[in-house]
C-alpha cells in the first residue's frame, strides 16, 4: 500500500523539481550591472525614429546562452521577449502596440545577458527618440547587384515602413532583363511616377494613376538619351539632362571604377503638348548640364554645371557648381543662370541638388570631383539654408559615401544611400530633420530578420519616400511594353 502512494506521489515530485529548477536557472532577475550598453546590429542606440516606424529588430553582439529583452515607452506599455540565440525580432502587432502613445517621447530597451550558470550580466538601456513627426509610409528602391554593366537580376521595390511588407513595382526577368532606373515622382505620390528602361523594351514608362504609357523620348535633335528626371510641381513638365556618359577603371585596389559625362544637357518635356524643348544658355562658354531640380513653387530650375571638357581631359580637374535659372511657367522660358554653390571656389565638385517640399532648403552631394559620387569614397551630404546662403556640411555623414536622398513629403526625415556598413552595398537610413545645424542620428531600414544584411550581397538604390502603396506591378509594365512609344515633337521656345 505505502509502495502504490509512493509511485502516485512520484509524477508530482519530479514536475516539481522541474520547475524549481527552472526557477534557479532563470538568473535573469539577479543580474550584476555591465556597466555599459550592449553592442547591437544594426547599431539603434541614439537614434530618431519617427512613430509609425516598423519594428527595430537587431542582433545582440554580446556573449550569453539566452537573453531577456524589456522594451519599455511611457509610463504603462512594456514588450518583453527572450531570445536563446540574440537574435530579437519584435511581434509587428505588438511593436505597434508599444508605440501608440510614444510621438515626442522614447523607447528604453532594456536587455539582460545569462550563460545559464547563475551568472548574468543587465546593460545600461538602449535608448531610442520617437519624433513627434510621421514618416512616408513607403519606400521605393532599386535593387541590383553591386556590379558595372551586370544587367541580371534587377528589379524597383515598395517597401512598406510601417511593417515589413514588400512587393515588385518592376523585375528585369519579366521584361528581357532590360535594364530599369531613374524611379522618380511627381511630390512624393505613388500615384504619378516615371522610369526609364533601356534594351529591347526600352523607353520612359509614365504613370498617371490610371495608365502606364511608354514614350521615347529622344529626337533627333538630342545627341544622347534623356535621363535623371524631376517633376515639375504642377506636374506637367519633367526636367531632364541628355547625357553622353563613360566609364573606365582604376589600378588602384581602394577605387575601382570612374563614371563621367563626355557632355550632357538640359531639356524639358511638355506632358501636356507632348513636346520636348532645350533649356538655353545664352553664356558664350559651353557647359555640361546634369541633375536638374525643380524649386516647389515650380519657378526656378536647379542643376549642376561644369565647363564643357575638351579631348584629352584631366577628369580629377571637372568640377560642378550648382546653379538656376527662373521658368515661366505659362510661356516655357528660362531667365539668365545664377550660380548658388561655387564648388570650384573650394575645390569640389556637386551633384544631386534636392529641395525640401518648404523651399527653404537643399541637399546636395559633395565630392572632389566629376558628377557621379556613389563611387566616390569622400562623398557627403550638404545643406544650403535658401533664405541665408549658409552651407554647411550635415551631421548625419559617415567615413563612407553618402550618395542619393530624397526629402519625406513633410520635410523631417531624408533617406539616403550611404555605403557605412562594408564599403560597397548601399543601404538605405534615415535622418529626423530637426533644423539647420541639428539632425536625427541616421538609422538604417529595418528588416524583419536582422541578419539580413549580413547576408544581401545587392545594393540599395535611388531611395524614394512616397505617400502610399502604387497599385501597379511587373505585369503591367510587361504589357506596356508591347505597345509602340509615344514619341513627343521638338520644339523651339526661345532662339
Amino acid at each position: 500500500m505505502k509502495f502504490r502512494v509512493l509511485l502516485f506521489w512520484i509524477p508530482g515530485l519530479l514536475t516539481l523539481l522541474v520547475i524549481l529548477s527552472g526557477c534557479t536557472g532563470d538568473n535573469f532577475s539577479s543580474a550584476l550591472p555591465a556597466g555599459h550598453e550592449p553592442v547591437i546590429e544594426p547599431d539603434y542606440s541614439g537614434v530618431t525614429v519617427p512613430p509609425n516606424i516598423a519594428p527595430l529588430n537587431f542582433l545582440i553582439l554580446e556573449k550569453g546562452k539566452s537573453f531577456r529583452i524589456v522594451a519599455k515607452a511611457g509610463d504603462n506599455q512594456t514588450l518583453t521577449l527572450t531570445s536563446s540565440n540574440g537574435e530579437v525580432r519584435f511581434p509587428v502587432k505588438k511593436w505597434k502596440e508599444l508605440l501608440k502613445g510614444t510621438a515626442g517621447g522614447k523607447i528604453e530597451i532594456e536587455i539582460i545577458a545569462s550563460d545559464n550558470e547563475n551568472s548574468s550580466l543587465k546593460f545600461k538601456p538602449v535608448q531610442i527618440n520617437v519624433a513627434a513627426e510621421q514618416i512616408d509610409p513607403y519606400l521605393c528602391y532599386r535593387l541590383l547587384y553591386p556590379g558595372y554593366r551586370s544587367w541580371v537580376d534587377m528589379k524597383i521595390v515598395q517597401r512598406s515602413l510601417e511593417d515589413f511588407n514588400e512587393e515588385s513595382l518592376f523585375e528585369n526577368q519579366m521584361m528581357e532583363q532590360n535594364c530599369v532606373n531613374c524611379h522618380t515622382f511627381r511630390q512624393n505620390s505613388p500615384d504619378i511616377f516615371l522610369l526609364h528602361v533601356r534594351g529591347s523594351k526600352g523607353g520612359t514608362y509614365f504613370y498617371d494613376g490610371r495608365k502606364l504609357t511608354r514614350t521615347s523620348l529622344k529626337t533627333k535633335e538630342m545627341t544622347a538619351s534623356a535621363v535623371y528626371p524631376s517633376w515639375h510641381p504642377s506636374g506637367r513638365f519633367v526636367a531632364f539632362s541628355s547625357n553622353k556618359t563613360v566609364q573606365s577603371f582604376h589600378m588602384r585596389p581602394e577605387k575601382n571604377i570612374e563614371v563621367y559625362d563626355l557632355y550632357s544637357s538640359l531639356v524639358i518635356y511638355d506632358l501636356q503638348n507632348n513636346e520636348i524643348f532645350a533649356c538655353p544658355e545664352k553664356d558664350t562658354v559651353k557647359y555640361m548640364e546634369t541633375f536638374p531640380c525643380w524649386s516647389p513653387d515650380g519657378n526656378y530650375l536647379y542643376y549642376c554645371r561644369a565647363s564643357q571638357v575638351k579631348e584629352g581631359f584631366d577628369y580629377l580637374q571637372v568640377k560642378y557648381d550648382l546653379v538656376r535659372k527662373r521658368f515661366d511657367q505659362a510661356s516655357g522660358i528660362f531667365g539668365n543662370t545664377e550660380i548658388v554653390f561655387n564648388a570650384m571656389s573650394v575645390n569640389k565638385s556637386v551633384s544631386l541638388p534636392v529641395i525640401s517640399p518648404d523651399g527653404k532648403y537643399l541637399v546636395f552631394t559633395l565630392h572632389d570631383y566629376g558628377t557621379f559620387s556613389i563611387w566616390h569614397k569622400e562623398a557627403d551630404l550638404y545643406l544650403l539654408d535658401l533664405q541665408s546662403g549658409e552651407t554647411n556640411k550635415m551631421s548625419l555623414n559617415s567615413d563612407a559615401t553618402e550618395s542619393y536622398h530624397s526629402w519625406s513629403s513633410n520635410g523631417k526625415w531624408l533617406v539616403f544611400s550611404s555605403k557605412r556598413g562594408d564599403g560597397l552595398t548601399a543601404r538605405p537610413y534615415f535622418s529626423y530633420f530637426i533644423s539647420p545645424d541639428s539632425s536625427g542620428k541616421p538609422f538604417v531600414l529595418p528588416q524583419e530578420d536582422p541578419t539580413l544584411y549580413r547576408r544581401l550581397e545587392k545594393t540599395f538604390n535611388r531611395p524614394e519616400l512616397i505617400t502610399g502603396r502604387i497599385n501597379i506591378g511587373p505585369r503591367d509594365f510587361a504589357r506596356a511594353a508591347d505597345a509602340n512609344p509615344v514619341k513627343p515633337v521638338w520644339t523651339v521656345k526661345e532662339k
